[in-house]
């Protein structure tokens, strides 16, 4: 089983981001604390399975004090499975030798920074609060103490040397890095701002990412991580491949097995003062076609790509006679490849993913499945 803890707490509201994030406020982690608590026992009731995944996403999970870091684990009442992962995220500037300590005694083995740039100009056009050397001293700290260690990288900004930050995260002897390209969110600072986009430039950035962390041997698993072999992200892949995950906290996504007609349940939280409320979740009933086209989507991200069979007995239709005439097309477009029932995308496909599913989609619609 996997669960996602979302703590939407920050220091600072960063202006590209879209995430459910606020500030510290009189009180208020208190009440989530509490309001977690009772939410995690009420969920483990019913999905009392042991955790091979455990994310604490936000905000900013390490912006918490001690206290509450303590008080957010004892709310968890899920044993861990063995060699289970257990993912914090952290911004750099949260980091200290005592809380990595704090960190490992709670049972975290993976972080994930939010280090976006090691540009000093383009960590202040984002709006974050550690400069260069606070991210290498932050990356520093984190393998000396042992942990599995992530950074999230932004490229493609118009200020920015993609290639200075490549090679610099490709020298730190890390073990994952996630790349992407700037998304302009409705809503967010940036969207008012009405920054341009550069879709060459982005391109181009993440040709460089797969080549430069691919020659320290940082292999492009999926459209935007790299991965040395063995440190996949292994509660993330849960999500690429389209599977069941628990959810707690304001604004939180679970997926979860369906009822009657549906193959899955989707509850989404709200907000964080109508979740202290205890508002009841939002429900999307998900039905087998729906799922088989939202795995194709997901699983097409991967390198590894999509095992249709797999698909097929989940959801109990029979979907690659559909498939196959238009998967053969894409392959010959050099977009695909059809391994038997396994299609899996080229290099090529990465930047036109969004064609290449369409395609698939289209072709699934016109038959709407069998039975």
């Amino acid at each position: 089983m996997a669960l996602y803890v979302h703590v939407p707490f920050c220091p600072t509201l960063c202006p590209y981001c879209d995430f459910h994030v606020v500030r510290r406020g009189p009180g208020w982690v208190e009440a989530y604390l509490r309001r977690l608590k009772e939410e995690a026992e009420a969920l483990y009731a019913r999905y009392p399975h042991p955790l091979k995944t455990l994310y604490l996403g936000g905000g900013t999970p390490s912006y918490l004090r001690d206290r509450e870091l303590l008080a957010l684990f004892q709310a968890l009442p899920w044993p861990l499975a063995e060699r289970a992962e257990v993912t914090l995220e952290a911004n750099p500037g949260t980091l200290n030798p005592a809380r990595l300590r704090l960190l490992k005694d709670l049972g975290v083995n993976r972080l994930s920074l939010g280090v976006q740039s090691f540009q000093d100009p383009v960590l202040r056009f984002l709006g974050r609060a550690h400069g260069r050397k606070g991210a290498l001293r932050a990356v520093e700290m984190a393998l000396e103490a042992g942990f599995r260690t992530s950074i999230d990288l932004i490229l493609g900004l118009p200020m920015q040397d993609p290639e200075k930050d490549l090679k610099e995260a490709a020298s730190l002897g890390l073990g994952h890095v996630s790349a992407y390209t700037l998304q302009v969110e409705k809503g967010t600072p940036f969207a008012l701002l009405g920054l341009p986009e550069d879709p060459e430039r982005e391109a181009w950035a993440m040709e460089r990412a797969e080549a430069l962390l691919g020659e320290a041997g940082l292999e492009r698993y999926e459209v935007s991580n790299f991965a040395r072999p063995g440190e996949e992200a292994q509660h993330n892949l849960v999500y690429w491949r389209n599977g069941f995950w628990l959810a707690l906290g304001p604004a939180a996504t679970g997926q979860y097995p369906g009822e009657g007609l549906a193959y899955a349940l989707r509850r989404t939280n709200p907000p964080l003062p109508r979740w202290l409320a205890r508002e009841a979740p939002r429900e999307e009933a998900i039905s087998p076609l729906e799922h088989a086209k939202e795995s194709l989507m997901l699983g097409l991200r991967l390198r590894e790509g999509v095992d249709v069979a797999q698909v097929e007995a989940r959801v109990g239709l029979s979907l690659f006679p559909l498939l196959e005439p238009r998967a053969k097309e894409l392959a010959e477009a050099g977009l695909l490849q059809v391994e038997g029932k396994r299609l899996r995308p080229t290099p090529k496909a990465f930047p036109l993913l969004h064609r290449v599913v369409l395609s698939l989609w289209e072709a699934l619609e016109g038959g709407e499945g069998t039975g």
